[in-house]
């Protein structure tokens, strides 16, 4: 079998370790957060999202790659085995010590080949037991190897989130975990609250727009446009719906005309979240590269060749070219998977610093946004970037930075160590 084709859907809940636990102490009991988008993160990949069914009912998907856990065998061969725990805790703020609720499952695969990488996708069952907003921290920890993977999500009701009514479906119908598809794919979604609705559904172009550097007062993208074109669509008795995606950009699906919020599902190519191809490595580009050069690059004929070379003057030789490379578009995939809204995570703000900047030594959470502090906290001369959160209706994860002349020398002396071939430390 081909290497991430195979997948294994997990008994809903099973194997429950503990549930309503009111005194145990979260795994991320303080409220720095730069271990959700630091190397740690990486460690053991972790994806989750929830979908509401109604009536208070909802399921936490979580998604695991096998590659990322440590599976050890009994001597003599195969199998070989993993042991990973998942569990979620909800929280009334981020960082909070005072548990909502809780509960674990225990997931136990066996593999002839300990090295395949296939996708391990399960479920628990979620009570919601408040209609006022909260968070879910979900945490996988491989104990073969004692490495931690953490998710924070913030879950509202779905009248004020509807987005969570909905659960993209592959084509083996097994839940996605990225509202994504590829232009002229067939799109499959799940919505049973909405069964029997009718949908009006808009599609809007892609946002093309760049952030500013980190000093320059620009105001971010205007997402007042009308949609290109408006269509409507019925969900089945069965909280089913499907049709085929068109051009790249977005379409956002509402069952309630009278609101402006809803789900949206984004239509790109390219190898997203991914970079896997010469557009998906350019677009990043433009940050560490003059107009004239960006251009030229954009303009060549082999622009694979010419980022190449780009690379290559920069760094000096083909070795530490290469080690920068790998730095710049990790950091990329990363932007991609936690800060994506309403356009590609490597375009928003939050994207921006973290290519350049690296994952800060501090982040602090709050209902209004995130604070990013790279150096000690308690030291004048270290760099701090404040996001604030922008209400908007395609996205809940759109953080605008506050802009500061003050951080011009910083941009511009970490923008030239990466056009030196020096990787900026995380």
């Amino acid at each position: 079998m081909k290497p991430g084709m195979a997948l294994f859907l997990l008994a809903a809940g099973a194997v429950t370790l503990a549930s309503g636990c009111s005194t145990y102490v979260p795994v991320a009991g303080n409220d720095n957060f730069a271990y959700l988008y630091g190397k740690g993160a990486a460690a053991v990949r972790l994806d989750a999202r929830v979908y509401q069914t109604g009536d208070g009912q909802a399921v936490i998907y979580y998604k695991l790659r096998t590659r990322d856990l440590l599976y050890k065998g009994t001597g003599g061969g195969g199998p070989y085995h993993a042991r990973t725990s998942v569990r979620y805790e909800a929280l009334p703020l981020p960082g909070s010590k005072v548990l909502l609720d809780s509960a674990s499952t225990l997931v136990k695969d066996e593999s002839m080949s300990p090295t395949e990488d296939m996708v391990l996708i399960g479920s628990l069952p979620l009570k919601l037991k408040t209609d006022k907003p909260f968070y879910l921290q979900v945490t996988a920890h491989d104990l073969n190897r004692d490495a931690l993977s953490t998710v924070l999500l913030r879950v509202e009701p779905a009248a004020v989130d509807p987005a969570r009514s909905f659960l993209p479906l592959g084509s083996d119908q097994l839940p996605l975990f990225d509202d994504r598809a590829k232009p002229g794919t067939v799109v499959r979604l799940k919505a049973e609250s909405l069964a029997g609705n009718q949908l009006q559904v808009g599609h809007y172009p892609p946002v093309e727009k760049l952030p500013a550097p980190v000093f320059a007062a620009t105001a971010p993208p205007a997402l007042d446009m009308p949609p290109d074109s408006v269509f409507t669509l019925s969900v089945s008795g069965d909280g089913l719906l499907e049709f085929t995606a068109g051009d790249s950009g977005f379409y956002h699906f509402r069952s309630d005309t009278a609101s402006p919020k809803g789900y949206t599902l984004f239509v790109q190519p390219g190898g997203y979240p991914e970079v896997r191809t010469v557009q998906d490595m350019l677009g990043p580009l433009r940050y560490i590269t003059s107009s004239k050069e960006w251009e030229a690059i954009h303009a060549a004929a082999d622009p694979r060749a010419a980022m190449e070379r780009f690379w290559t003057d920069a760094a000096g030789s083909r070795d530490r070219a290469r080690e920068a490379i790998a730095a710049f578009y990790g950091r990329v995939e990363s932007a991609n998977r936690h800060f994506t809204s309403y356009t590609e995570g490597w375009k928003t703000d939050r994207g921006l610093v973290h290519i350049i900047f690296g994952t800060p030594t501090t982040i602090r959470k709050d209902e209004r946004g995130e604070t990013w502090t790279y150096g000690d906290e308690t030291n004048m001369m270290s760099l701090v970037f404040a996001f604030h959160k922008r209400e908007e209706p395609f996205s809940n994860n759109d953080l605008i930075l506050q802009r500061d002349p003050q951080l011009k020398s910083a941009w511009y002396r970490n923008v030239e160590s990466w056009r030196n071939g020096r990787v900026v430390s995380e």
